[in-house]
C-alpha cells in the first residue's frame, strides 16, 4: 500500500505560480496529476513514468505546467506557471504500480491523495 501526500497549493492571481509536489511512501512507476473543479469530471493533468522519465500532458496545460520527479525523495512535483483561473480546482496526485493503459484514465490508478487546492484570481 502506497500512500501519496500532497502539498503546495494556494491561491494566486492570473499569472502567478505554484509548484506542487507528491511525496509517496513508497516506490512507483506511473505517476500523474489529476484535476477536478467544482461541477465538472476529474481529468488528467499530467503524467510521468519514473522508470523512464517519459512524459504526457494534457494540451490546456502544455508549455505552462513541466512534472518532474526527484526519485532519491519518491517525490514528484508539478511547477505550474502562467496560472489562469480555469486552472483552479483541487490537484490530486495519482500512482500505480506499472504504466499501462490511458495516462490520464483515473482508473487506471490505484494510490491516490487527498488533494491540494489550487485557485487562480483575476
Amino acid at each position: 500500500q502506497v500512500q501519496l501526500v500532497e502539498s503546495g497549493g494556494g491561491s494566486v492571481q492570473t499569472g502567478g505560480t505554484l509548484r506542487l509536489s507528491c511525496a509517496a511512501s513508497g516506490d512507483t512507476y506511473c505517476m500523474a496529476w489529476f484535476r477536478q473543479a467544482p461541477g465538472k469530471e476529474r481529468e488528467g493533468v499530467a503524467s510521468i513514468n519514473t522508470q523512464l522519465g517519459t512524459t504526457y500532458y494534457a494540451d490546456p496545460v502544455k508549455g505552462r505546467f513541466t512534472i518532474a520527479q526527484d526519485n532519491a525523495k519518491n517525490t514528484v512535483y508539478l511547477q505550474m506557471n502562467s496560472l489562469r483561473p480555469e486552472d483552479t480546482a483541487m490537484y490530486y496526485c495519482a500512482a500505480e504500480d506499472y504504466c499501462g493503459g490511458s495516462w490520464n484514465l483515473a482508473e487506471n490508478y490505484l494510490y491516490w491523495g487527498q488533494g491540494t487546492q489550487v485557485t487562480v484570481s483575476t
